[in-house]
């Protein structure tokens, strides 16, 4: 496949509903130590542009990641060719030292149209086991060297709210638990309130009970503070907004909700051990909604739940919670690899899958 890559500024990428691919986010991500890169796409089907960040890690291993990118995409059938055309052109613009790059890719899954038939509910849409993804998406490269990676970065599977039939219908589509708990913490006089970044130590408080409850690893303070500190680059590129919950004195649930043309995106959520019965989660998930309404937004982007409702998943409780507002789970095609250096590759994926080392 014929592809042609022009780099460019950075704070010259289009406009995009994909929060990840704003120069908002290069420069939430050059806070965090990345280097930032822009690349025109033109092939013969489509054209666009990407964001690519690059980083050294431990053992001097440097990758290349391009965070929900690119946004153009060719027919499902080309993902691979089209993958891996695209790789190497990327790495002769960059340091030949690159590991591998990472495409966390938005598009839609292949195998969504071949699940809609079928019956079987046991069935995950759009993951089969790795090594069958592999071959499907390397069928009719020249290398065969795309890899599933060990984990989804950001989503493979989401719950996406149309946010065009207003607040009354969104109401009337919510699971009548989702609607009883959302009224539940209005009657206990739980606040849902706009909070400035100086109050970010509450949220991460929060966010460090979440994650002990729920067993995940810590993101460090300055993930969160990036965020904030990114705008001062563009204060007019994206909006990010800082809600929390509180009832009396106690912070019950927060939220940060970034917005990008007509998508709001729900990137971190947190609650509290204390007063759990009184629905501070969703208290901010209904504030974020009609924030995102009155900013014009037609998407809310729920971020991660599990494909289908397994029990045995990782993400089934965010299933279980995001699914009652309503919406629709989109099924992506995921996090995928293509190595350059296959010894260093190996080194950190065996790392990743034991926890130990992983992009953020």
């Amino acid at each position: 496949m014929n592809v042609k890559l022009q780099r460019k500024e950075v704070k010259y990428l289009f406009p995009t509903d994909i929060v990840f691919q704003t120069f908002y986010w290069s420069q939430v991500k050059l806070h965090l130590g990345w280097e930032v890169m822009a690349f025109d796409i033109s092939s013969s089907h489509f054209s666009g542009d990407v964001l690519v960040l690059s980083k050294s890690f431990d053992d001097a291993i440097t990758v290349a990641y391009v965070p929900q990118g690119p946004e153009s995409s060719p027919k499902p059938e080309e993902y691979g060719l089209f993958l891996e055309a695209l790789s190497d052109k990327i790495i002769n613009h960059i340091d030949r030292a690159v590991a591998f790059i990472r495409y966390d890719l938005p598009w839609e899954s292949q195998y969504n149209a071949e699940n809609a038939q079928d019956s079987d509910e046991q069935r995950a849409p759009g993951h089969p086991e790795a090594r069958l993804q592999e071959l499907r998406m390397n069928f009719g490269t020249r290398s065969w060297n795309l890899r599933k990676a060990v984990t989804d970065l950001t989503v493979a599977d989401t719950v996406r709210l149309d946010l065009s039939e207003g607040k009354d219908e969104i109401l009337s589509k919510m699971k009548p638990k989702t609607r009883y708990n959302i009224h539940l913490a209005q009657r206990k006089g739980v606040k849902v309130f706009a909070a400035g970044v100086e109050m970010l130590p509450v949220f991460y408080d929060l966010y460090c009970q979440t994650s002990r409850r729920n067993g995940f690893p810590l993101c460090e303070y300055q993930h969160f503070s990036a965020l904030f500190s990114a705008l001062a680059s563009d204060p007019g590129s994206s909006d990010c907004h800082f809600l929390l919950a509180v009832h009396g004195s106690d912070f019950l649930a927060g939220g940060i909700i970034t917005i990008s043309g007509r998508t709001a995106t729900y990137l971190y959520g947190a609650s509290s051990n204390k007063k759990r019965n009184l629905m501070g989660s969703y208290a901010i998930q209904w504030e974020a909604i009609q924030l995102a309404i009155a900013k014009g937004c037609l998407v809310y982007d729920m971020g991660a739940v599990a494909p289908t409702a397994d029990p045995g998943h990782p993400f089934h409780g965010m299933y279980r919670f995001k699914t009652g507002f309503g919406g629709e789970i989109i099924h992506l095609t995921g996090s995928w690899d293509y190595p350059f250096l296959n010894d260093k590759y190996m080194s950190f994926r065996n790392m990743e899958a034991l926890g130990r080392a992983g992009i953020r």
